[in-house]
């Protein structure tokens, strides 16, 4: 039976941009697999990453982590969204590291029988996540009961070269990892950079990076770093849909809800079997389909289950036909940057958000 919707993922791509990722630092590369990696698929991409070079895996949830860890993968894998309550237990018995931002996470994982592996994050200037207001206590802790594998922070701006952000952050770093040393903490895996440290600042690297969106082969920043060809980064994800249904229409025909677009002309409109439901942001003005050799623009408001598409007057498309939604450009087609411009987001929320009514197909195949 034949999909109305697809999500076809190249694993070849995948593999040439861990290679190139891994060849321009040199160091370890952690794979982040985290939000069913990227809307790419958890499990795949985490065993094929795993397959084509990836020395860590990374997830925010340790219910990822676990589901990583039962399916094959045995790479280490780093979980660094596990909030005090969590089943510190589990992440040890499933050889997990987890991040610890605070001292009450530190004296919950500090019980588990199993002594667990920790990575220190500490909040450099992000604000985000990490140790700030308690880096004192911490640094006053005990840590027999405790393996400390890594101390990391986070970028806010490396997308952004030459913001003095960056070298502040740079800085920070260095100088909680002095203060651990000279405690006795060394952990033997420092990591700062991220996809676009990794591709602009070869001074963040330090023992290991993380390569999230880059690895899909997507830019960190179109804005400010360039597409995809641009950095060398072949994307991995093309979506497709079929055309549920093709049309003549009147000129004066109003489109959608709202009818918030009137036809200008006769022409062929087509319905695309994908919406909102999918994760079609109902937003889209700029986006559309490629079909036949060419762009087809959304017309009005994108629906729960379709949207609709301008075909031309003279389209050949027809019924049942596949339209490509996005892919890597090379033959004129929608690309993620496109449609993350489109709905005012970016091309992570675009390719995180495809629901799980799309099934992702892999080639070659994974298993």
């Amino acid at each position: 039976m034949e999909h109305r919707a697809e999500a076809r993922i190249d694993i070849n791509a995948l593999a040439s941009n861990i290679s190139y990722l891994k060849s321009k630092v040199g160091v370890d590369l952690l794979a982040v697999v985290k939000a069913d990696a990227y809307g790419h698929g958890l499990i795949e991409i985490g065993l094929a990453a795993e397959k084509n070079g990836a020395d860590w895996l990374g997830v925010a949830l340790l219910e990822e982590a676990i589901a990583l860890r039962t399916h094959g993968v045995r790479i280490p894998i780093l979980a660094w969204l596990v909030p005090p309550g969590s089943d510190f237990n589990s992440a040890a018995k499933h050889d997990i590291d987890v991040a610890i931002a605070s001292m009450i996470a530190l004296e919950e994982i500090s019980q588990v029988p199993l002594k667990p592996r920790i990575h220190i994050e500490v909040d450099t200037g992000m604000t985000r996540g990490g140790f700030l207001d308690e880096w004192s206590q911490l640094l006053e802790a005990d840590f027999s009961k405790v393996e400390v594998v890594g101390i990391f922070s986070h970028f806010a701006r490396a997308d952004e070269a030459g913001q003095q952000q960056n070298s502040d952050q740079l800085q920070s770093f260095k100088s909680r990892v002095g203060e651990l040393a000279a405690v006795g903490i060394n952990p033997p895996i420092k990591h700062l950079g991220n996809s676009a440290a990794t591709l602009l600042d070869e001074d963040s690297i330090f023992d290991m990076v993380r390569t999230g969106i880059a690895m899909y082969g997507l830019s960190p920043d179109i804005k400010t770093m360039g597409d995809s060809k641009n950095l060398g980064l072949k994307p991995v994800m093309q979506l497709r849909a079929k055309l549920h249904l093709v049309k003549r229409v009147p000129a004066g025909s109003p489109v959608g809800y709202g009818a918030t677009v009137i036809t200008d002309k006769e022409t062929k409109l087509g319905v695309v079997a994908m919406g909102y439901a999918d994760g079609i942001p109902r937003i889209s003005q700029g986006a559309g389909v490629f079909v036949n050799g060419r762009r087809a623009p959304i017309m009005g408001r994108v629906s729960m289950d379709q949207f609709v598409v301008d075909l031309g007057p003279d389209s050949a498309a027809n019924s049942g036909d596949w339209v490509i939604i996005f892919g890597d450009g090379s033959h004129g087609e929608y690309t993620a940057d496109d449609w993350g411009n489109a709905s005012l987001s970016i091309n992570y929320e675009i390719v995180t958000r495809i629901g799980p009514r799309v099934p992702r197909l892999y080639a070659p195949h994974v298993y």
